[in-house]
């Protein structure tokens, strides 16, 4: 037994580790000297990482400017617009049994719209959908791209929704930023623009002619330059609303950057004002207030008018501020977004001519302004 074979510590590390007399083999201390080669995490073969299925976006995918806009179906490519008042200079008062006076009429102008289409695809193999549910993968990778790729759609539309005036809509909608500009006071001189085209829209020429063509615009004196940035004030937001009043806008909802929103409430509060918040929900109508219902979300408002941000905002020094009145802005839709898929999994791989998978988000419709005076903007701010 043990006690019998153990006289020395030798003794019984061959008893535990092993010997010759158990064994077979010629014991050695070395056998059971520390070793400098541990087993890490790092070791290769040894471990892999499992990342799981979720998909964390580190990207903000808002689309609040596209959300703000009310939907209307697409019933005609265009409309009529009254560019001129009758003349004030013929017809008032009449002498007694004088003759009826000229008469007169309003400028009529027809203004024609085109819709437009916004697609974005993307595809997967038929090998990557295979392995996507095994080992590490992310599971259902169709339905991950399907959801993201939903969400770029509109996020790139929400972009060229606040693109610059000096960017051309072409193929693209038209820009939010376009429609609240003013050709006399945005001029390639101001450095507004390159081109005084640019602040041509649908098929009207907006060159500041006439008084119809232009919103109701606060701007320094040369755009997109530092050093004519304005600070912000109270008096420039009051401002723009009685310009807009006066022209006979009633402005519904406003948009802005982020740093824009919080230099706002910074300028109430050193005022010991304090921006008032109301909740709204979007709708296929826009972005409307629901007293009293506890539904939708808190935004701020400034003169009872919801103040919305959105990442997508022209920045000079900070964030324009946009003033819209929805009851002549509005996105004219004429098909709503639609998801189309083809290929190896729907059983028809000759489609796309591969074998693999493609989706498509597409939408077509384009943004409507019938009264540019109803709306404007506050530019070059710091």
């Amino acid at each position: 037994m043990a006690r019998d074979y153990v006289r020395t510590i030798q003794d019984m590390e061959r008893y535990y580790y092993g010997g010759t007399a158990l064994t077979g083999y010629t014991y050695s201390s070395g056998d059971i000297l520390k070793a400098d080669a541990p087993l890490l995490s790092t070791t290769a073969g040894t471990y892999q990482a499992i990342y799981g299925r979720k998909v964390w976006s580190q990207l903000n995918q808002e689309f609040n400017a596209f959300s703000i806009l009310p939907k209307k179906p697409w019933e005609r490519s265009g409309w009529r617009i009254i560019t001129a008042k009758p003349s004030f200079d013929v017809g008032g008062g009449l002498a007694e049994n004088a003759t009826l006076p000229d008469t007169t009429k309003p400028a009529f102008l027809h203004v024609a719209a085109k819709p437009k289409t916004i697609g974005h695809s993307f595809d997967l193999s038929e090998v990557s959908m295979f392995l996507s549910d095994k080992d590490d993968g992310l599971g259902d990778v169709r339905q991950v791209l399907k959801e993201e790729m939903g969400k770029h759609h509109a996020d790139h539309i929400n972009q060229m929704l606040l693109q610059d005036v000096d960017t051309p809509a072409g193929n693209d909608l038209e820009s939010l930023d376009r429609l609240t500009t003013d050709p006399d006071k945005m001029t390639t001189t101001q450095l507004a623009v390159s081109d005084l085209t640019d602040h041509d829209l649908y098929s009207i020429t907006r060159d500041g002619s006439d008084a119809f063509h232009s919103a109701e615009v606060d701007v320094g004196g040369d755009a997109n330059t530092a050093a004519t940035n304005r600070n912000l004030s109270l008096n420039q937001l009051d401002g723009l609303f009685q310009q807009i009043w006066i022209r006979g806008g009633n402005p519904k909802v406003m948009l802005t950057h982020y740093d824009t929103l919080m230099r706002v409430q910074q300028l109430l509060q050193s005022q010991q004002r304090f921006m008032e918040s109301k909740r709204v929900t979007p709708t296929y109508n826009g972005v409307k207030g629901v007293p009293g219902i506890e539904a939708g979300f808190i935004v701020a408002t400034y003169n009872g008018v919801p103040l919305i941000p959105s990442k997508d905002v022209a920045q000079d020094g900070i964030g324009r501020i946009y003033y819209f009145d929805t009851d002549y802005l509005w996105f004219q839709t004429a098909i709503p977004t639609q998801y189309f898929e083809s290929g190896i999994e729907t059983g028809d791989p000759f489609a796309i001519n591969r074998l693999g998978q493609e989706g498509l988000y597409r939408t077509m419709g384009e943004v409507w302004d019938s009264f540019f005076g109803a709306g404007g903007s506050i530019r070059d701010l710091k």
